[in-house]
């Protein structure tokens, strides 16, 4: 990812919300990243320790209790953003700002059709734009979006609506002022908008690129399954009939998500041997395979979506090959605040 946003003079401002952890966050900073994307205050807090010099907070911030926090926090960066993610939002960030004491530089929202944060046109862009102009704390400094709908787009369709997508980000920018930068943030995008938007697109913002999951490598098609660099070690604990087996992990590890399939997890090695089902503690494997399992077999399996796997768990065991080389803590695990 790196490489790709270098060869065409990108920014890489990774969102840290896959993995959490410092360590990762200081070997994306030294592969050249020139800044991290958070969601939450807490979540900045936890990588200061990587080296970090400039982050941005992708998230409505609304509380002026944050406002000491936002202070302390911009002390040890050179560079500090938030976003504006609505017209609305503007009068609550100005409160958030004053306290703080300090000016904010912000990005705003666009929504690109995830439907959830951002302006939704270019005249909602003016007005919110003009909205920010009332407080001189609030400084508009470019903007970004999450066009998280792409995680559910094949491969064969990904191209054209990046396009549109691309249309759509600089019209909205436009309407306030074409010197400012764009920062989309997706990891199915991101390499392609790398290559189709230099000179267009400033930065971007991948997370779950860093590790993978079925998203990425069974869904859109972005990186092969050998890729993937993140698994859940399970281990085989009943066979309690024909074609079903139960293993020791089940929502409190993988979380609820799930591929449109409706599965939670599949066999790294390839095997027909897939999780259908979960409890808190157990997950129901299914497939052509199952029934050759072992009690007491151990299971490496890819989950469908990463970030939450990584957040439901205290550390993560580094390994190369098939020797343990480390281990590291989820640094900004639970920090939603």
């Amino acid at each position: 990812m790196q490489a790709a946003c270098d060869d065409h003079g990108i920014e890489l401002r990774p969102h840290i919300k896959t993995h959490k952890m410092v360590p990762v966050a200081r070997m994306q900073l030294e592969a050249g990243a020139r800044g991290l994307t958070c969601a939450k205050i807490g979540e900045a807090e936890a990588m200061l320790p990587s080296g970090v010099r400039s982050l941005f907070i992708a998230h409505s911030l609304v509380d002026p209790a944050q406002g000491r926090r936002l202070a302390a926090l911009a002390e040890q960066l050179d560079d500090l953003r938030v976003a504006v993610t609505s017209e609305v939002h503007v009068d609550a960030l100005a409160r958030v700002a004053q306290a703080s004491g300090r000016a904010l530089s912000v990005m705003m929202a666009i929504d690109s059709g995830l439907g959830r944060e951002g302006v939704r046109s270019a005249a909602a862009a003016e007005r919110t734009a003009s909205a920010l102009t009332k407080y001189p704390q609030l400084r508009l400094s470019g903007f970004y979006t999450h066009e998280g709908f792409f995680y559910g787009l094949p491969p064969a369709e990904q191209t054209a609506k990046a396009r549109v997508l691309l249309d759509h980000l600089i019209a909205v920018r436009n309407a306030v002022d074409s010197k400012l930068p764009l920062w989309p943030g997706c990891s199915v995008t991101a390499k392609l908008l790398t290559s189709m938007a230099p000179g267009v697109v400033q930065a971007v913002r991948p997370g779950s690129y860093v590790f993978g999951d079925l998203s990425l490598c069974a869904t859109t098609g972005i990186m092969e399954r050998n890729e993937v660099a993140l698994h859940v070690l399970a281990t085989v604990v009943d066979k309690p009939e024909p074609g079903l087996a139960l293993i020791d992990a089940g929502s409190k590890t993988f979380s609820s998500d799930k591929t449109a399939e409706g599965v939670s997890a599949l066999a790294a090695d390839g095997r027909d041997i897939k999780v259908v089902r979960v409890n808190e503690e157990h997950g129901y494997l299914r497939g052509s395979e199952v029934d050759a399992l072992k009690i007491g077999e151990r299971l490496v399996l890819i989950p469908a979506h990463v970030c939450t796997v990584v957040n439901l768990t205290d550390r993560v065991v580094v390994t190369s090959g098939s020797q343990v080389t480390d281990t590291w803590n989820v640094d900004a695990r639970g920090r939603v605040q």
